[in-house]
């Protein structure tokens, strides 16, 4: 089974999170943050992930710490739930529409942390939610978990609707990535023979 449980104190935030991979989308999300909650139970139910996340940050600075946080320790907690990798079929994307927006995501589970974000005209807040905030969750995450990850908006007016669809897009590609391979279940996807 792959799962994990990380824990990190910081000054700025306490964080836990229980995470299995090959889940059933059930979560229990509780940041101090209600927008980035919406998001991440998104994540987890279009990923099939069951994710617990419980965090206590300093929200009465700003949501930055906490949102950075979550996904440095997210991020660690996807690296050691797959382990070495073996068997995964390593690659994921996906364009995802949600009403007006449509998203592009695509995953390479490469073991180079990179991060092509282009998410233009997004409304500075939504609702007392910085929008640039979700930018500084996927450096996090890419940088602890380390994969190449693009992230485009094709089309989309509405900010809330914009970042909604790009956890979703963001779920069912990182799953598809994950999924295992049965044909080569015994085997790093790579011509390295390592990721």
């Amino acid at each position: 089974m792959r799962c994990s449980e990380i824990n990190r104190v910081t000054n700025e935030t306490s964080i836990s999170i229980y995470l299995e991979v090959d889940g059933k989308g059930k979560s229990s999300i509780d940041s101090g943050c209600p927008f980035l909650d919406h998001m991440l139970t998104l994540f987890a139910c279009h990923g099939r992930f069951n994710l617990n996340i419980k965090c206590q940050g300093d929200t009465e600075v700003d949501y930055h710490h906490t949102v950075e946080d979550i996904g440095i320790v997210l991020g660690q907690a996807f690296n050691s739930a797959v382990g070495n990798k073996k068997g995964i079929k390593r690659y994921g994307d996906i364009i995802l529409p949600m009403d007006e927006s449509l998203i592009l995501v695509a995953i390479d589970i490469s073991n180079r942390t990179y991060l092509n974000y282009q998410v233009e005209g997004l409304k500075d807040k939504v609702g007392d939610f910085d929008s640039e905030l979700i930018e500084e969750f996927f450096f996090a995450f890419t940088r602890s978990f380390p994969l190449t990850l693009h992230i485009k908006k094709l089309e989309g007016k509405n900010t809330h609707h914009i970042l909604e669809a790009i956890f979703k897009a963001f779920a069912r590609s990182l799953k598809e990535a994950l999924t295992l391979d049965i044909e080569y279940i015994d085997e790093i996807p790579s011509s390295k023979g390592m990721l």
